[in-house]
C-alpha cells in the first residue's frame, strides 16, 4: 500500500489540452502533485535544473513552443537520484528512442499507443520512493 505522499511531476508539454488530461489521469491512477510545468525547453531546463529537490519525475514532450525535449534531456543529464526523466511523444521511431535514452531519458513512452505503460512506470516509481531505505 502506497503511503500518503504523491510523486512529484513535473511536466514539459506546450499542449494544455494534452497536460490537463495527463494531470488529472495520472492523479486517478497513480496520486501526483503537479510540481509545475512549461511549454518551452528554456523555461522547462532552467526549472528543473534550478529546482531540483523538489520533484521525482519530469514528463518531456519533444516538440514545444520553443526548442525541444531533447535540450531539456540534455540539461537534466547531472539531475540527482532519484529523480527520473522520461519522454512521452507522438514521434517515435526507433533512432529517436535511442537518442533520448543515450540523452539521458529514463523511459520512453508513445503518447498514441504505450499511456498505460507511461501510468505504470509511475506508480512503480512512485512504489519505489515509498520503500523504506534498504538496511
Amino acid at each position: 500500500m502506497l503511503s500518503d505522499s504523491p510523486l512529484r511531476v513535473y511536466f514539459v508539454e506546450d499542449n494544455a489540452v494534452i497536460r490537463d488530461r495527463l494531470i488529472v489521469t495520472l492523479n486517478e491512477w497513480v496520486g501526483i502533485t503537479v510540481a509545475g510545468h512549461a511549454e518551452g525547453e528554456q523555461a522547462g531546463s532552467a526549472w528543473l535544473t534550478q529546482a531540483d529537490s523538489v520533484w521525482d519525475l519530469a514528463i518531456v514532450d519533444l516538440f514545444l513552443k520553443q526548442g525541444n525535449g531533447l535540450g531539456v534531456l540534455q540539461a537534466c543529464r547531472a539531475r540527482l537520484a532519484p529523480r527520473k526523466v522520461v519522454v512521452l511523444t507522438n514521434y517515435v521511431t526507433p533512432d529517436v528512442r535511442a537518442r533520448c535514452h543515450a540523452m539521458g531519458a529514463d523511459a520512453f513512452f508513445d503518447k498514441s499507443s504505450e499511456l498505460e505503460a507511461l501510468f505504470d512506470y509511475c506508480t512503480q516509481l512512485r512504489t519505489a520512493l515509498q520503500a523504506p531505505p534498504a538496511a
